[in-house]
């Protein structure tokens, strides 16, 4: 299975499997559904009144957590099955606390029922519509005359990064060649290396020949994890 890293501009939104063989019209729906979709369980469980917080707390933390974007840290894939469900749990308390039903105009039944009005608000800013949605990898459309594969190959195994928005917004930003977290040991490294150099001039000590700081390839065994390996016998 193909997995994809749907991201919302530069933040992560959820990981989806998919096959190279999948038409860009079907993925592109598909990624826009559970898109939108997310964003009506975040609005449900941020929407609850008084009476029913301490009634839905529980079933608002799981249904929560199954599309949370931790999920992607944590390598689960996403899937409209999974979304659907946390929308059902939250059905089902939201009965548990009003089994006559909640009022035609309440919000939280404008979501289930899909009725909802966003305009002029926040949140109507982050959905987007079906018709309106692209993909993109390696600052390319995916466009939806085409299929995955004419993109990416063949190879189910191929793990990429697409990224949705809105038609018309132009090209998103690219993926930096390195993650923030490389960045920043790189500059730890070379801090570190600066001020043992500082140390070795102020000693005037050759001994800094013996240093690892010395040793021009250092960074590059300490990134592939082979720092500190002996060869001779112990």
């Amino acid at each position: 299975m193909v997995q994809l890293h749907v991201k919302r501009g530069d933040e992560s939104q959820f990981l989806l499997e998919t096959t190279c063989s999948i038409s860009m019209e079907d993925l592109t729906q598909q990624v826009t559904r559970i898109y939108n979709s997310r964003l009506k369980v975040q609005r449900i469980c941020s929407a609850p009144n008084e009476k029913m917080k301490e009634v839905l707390k529980k079933t608002v933390e799981e249904a929560k957590a199954q599309i949370s974007k931790k999920q992607v840290q944590a390598n689960v894939c996403v899937n409209m099955e999974m979304v659907k469900d946390a929308l059902d749990q939250l059905r089902g308390a939201v009965m548990i606390v009003y089994p006559m039903g909640l009022p035609p105009h309440d919000p939280i039944r404008m979501e289930f029922e899909d009725k909802e009005d966003l305009s002029g608000t926040h949140a109507g800013l982050e959905v987007i519509e079906e018709s309106e949605a692209q993909l993109w990898w390696a600052a390319k459309e995916l466009k939806r005359t085409n299929k995955l594969s004419d993109f990416v190959g063949k190879n189910e195994k191929t793990k990429i990064i697409v990224k949705i928005q809105k038609k018309g917004q132009g090209a998103p930003s690219r993926e930096p060649v390195i993650s923030n977290e490389e960045q920043k040991q790189m500059m730890l490294y070379y801090h570190r290396k600066q001020e043992e150099l500082k140390k070795l001039e102020e000693n005037d000590d050759d001994s800094y020949l013996n240093s690892e700081w010395a040793d021009s390839h250092a960074l590059k065994r300490q990134f592939h994890g082979v720092k500190d390996i002996k060869w001779g016998p112990r």
